[in-house]
């Protein structure tokens, strides 16, 4: 299937090319490269690679410092004594229960479902970017078809008026011509509005105003069934994948909670330095004695050891920390029970209306046929006089009725296709071959970010990756609050075409 699609989304590419036209193709380039919702779900993602370097974090040895200076204000035994003080205290895990091992495994689960829920939202949002273009052609052929309408109407209105002219009809046959115009004129007016409100819906995902748009490539061949159409949406869905990550995430956490229950055992080393700063007599209770010996002025030690810490108990806390954790992962089970039904539900929807769709493309093209010899019949019955005005008027609209519902049933056919194929995990970027480059590969943000051990480590303010539709030269209250940024961390993370 995706083969087919990848030859298809091609063949109407290079045909495309040759009109100058955009293509479905290279609106969904631009929708790929600049739609506000996949950039920031890739966000959200860069954010979930970080969780396994805080989970790893708590395996790694801690190392803290102290230094002070301190001066004897008043003290009853000795002199005002002062000295300089510095300690250096590290820490390693031995033992944790597998708290972090199992910190860490959830954190990848995790990132498997952020993965999981791109790809969800990449597919999602391509169908919207689908269904506006189709919108698009749609409303512009309807459009079309009521200014011809229009135009028709107006004609017949000339001929009516001049026949009245000569007493040839009569001022009835004139109202019905003019009442028609005017319904004509004002289903123009509401189909240039609907055009519009189209057109802006297109901009809004899609990142650009529609130029000409070329008639989209033909889909894959979609299921013969609609449980053969369920059963590739439950291997393939990325819903599902998310909410089963998810799960075992929850499943993890529920491990590391436990581990609370079990000792722990760290290796610790700690360094101390004391420089009393000269005041070492300052400390005896009276005046030296000959021989007497003076306290150090320098003192130093290094001290190695083991520390383990044994919970007995711990109020229940424990216990209700485990049972919380394992309803929520049990929230979640049900969730993907309520998921799978949304997927099935919307599997079968979209292949109903597929279906149905294709039927109406049938039905309606019929239909526009038998509507274009009716008209041609009935106009041709008015010139010997067994046929009024109203009867052309009629027909005329029946012809005009039938063209719009073609239109309608191509775009909801075409729309639902789509949708079907998304249901079933089939269409995200690798499957539309998209040819804008190479794609976003999130594998390798996780795999920069996942041992990194630095506390100083920051990423470079970036501007937003998504592109602006507001007119040229408005305000940017977001570029306000965005601040200066670094050009070059703008720069994108690809992985290359399978």
């Amino acid at each position: 299937m995706r083969a087919v699609l990848l030859a298809a989304a091609s063949v109407a590419a290079m045909a495309a090319g040759s009109a100058g036209a955009e293509t479905l193709r290279q609106a969904l380039d631009r929708t790929y490269e600049t739609n506000p919702t996949i950039m920031a779900e890739r966000e959200r993602l860069r954010a979930l690679d970080e969780s396994v370097a805080i989970a790893r974090a708590a395996g790694r040895p801690q190392v803290s410092a102290t230094v002070g200076v301190n001066q004897d204000v008043f003290n009853t035994n000795s002199g005002e004594g002062r000295n300089f003080s510095a300690g250096v205290d590290v820490s390693y895990p031995l033992f944790n229960g597998g708290r972090v091992r199992n910190s860490i495994r959830a954190a990848d689960a995790r990132v498997e479902a952020g993965r999981a829920s791109l790809r969800a939202v990449e597919g999602d949002t391509f169908t919207q970017a689908v269904g506006f273009y189709m919108d698009v052609i749609r409303d512009r052929s309807i459009e079309a078809l009521n200014q011809n309408q229009v135009r028709v109407l107006q004609t017949n209105l000339e001929a009516t008026r001049d026949r009245f002219e000569v007493g040839d009809l009569t001022r009835t046959d004139v109202a019905q011509s003019e009442a028609r115009l005017a319904l004509s004129q004002s289903n123009l007016s509401t189909a240039q509005g609907r055009l519009r409100s189209s057109e802006e819906a297109y901009q809004r995902v899609i990142g650009a105003p529609p130029g000409d748009l070329e008639p989209p490539p033909p889909l894959p061949p979609l299921p013969a069934t609609a449980d053969e159409a369920v059963n590739i949406a439950l291997q393939n869905n990325p819903d599902l994948r998310a909410i089963a990550d998810q799960v075992r995430a929850a499943g993890l956490d529920v491990s590391v909670l436990r581990a609370d229950r079990l000792p722990t055992v760290s290796a610790v080393t700690s360094g101390d330095y004391l420089n009393r700063l000269g005041t070492s007599e300052e400390l005896l209770s009276g005046p030296p004695v000959p021989g007497q010996s003076l306290p150090p002025n320098e003192v130093a030690g290094i001290g190695v050891g083991v520390t383990a810490r044994v919970p007995i108990y711990q109020g229940g806390l424990v216990g209700a920390r485990v049972r919380q954790a394992q309803n929520l992962r049990q929230q979640l089970v049900e969730q993907a029970i309520e998921t799978e039904r949304f997927v099935i539900a919307r599997t079968r929807a979209a292949f109903a209306t597929w279906r149905a769709a294709m039927e109406a493309i049938q039905s309606n093209e019929i239909a526009v046929a038998a509507n274009q010899l009716a008209l041609e019949g009935t106009r041709a019955e008015q010139s010997v006089g067994t046929r009024n005005v109203l009867d052309v008027l009629n027909a005329e609209q029946e012809l005009l009725n039938s063209e719009v519902q073609l239109v309608t049933a191509r775009r909801d056919a075409y729309v639902a296709g789509f949708a079907l194929l998304n249901a079933m995990g089939q269409a995200e970027a690798e499957d539309l071959g998209l040819d804008g480059g190479a794609l976003y590969n999130p594998v390798a943000h996780y795999n920069r970010t996942r041992n990194r051990a630095s506390d100083w480590g920051e990423d470079s303010r970036r501007a937003p990756t998504s592109t602006r539709t507001a007119p040229a030269g408005a305000p940017s209250p977001v570029a306000q609050v965005v601040g200066p940024v670094d050009p070059r961390a703008n720069r994108p993370v690809t992985r290359p075409r399978q």
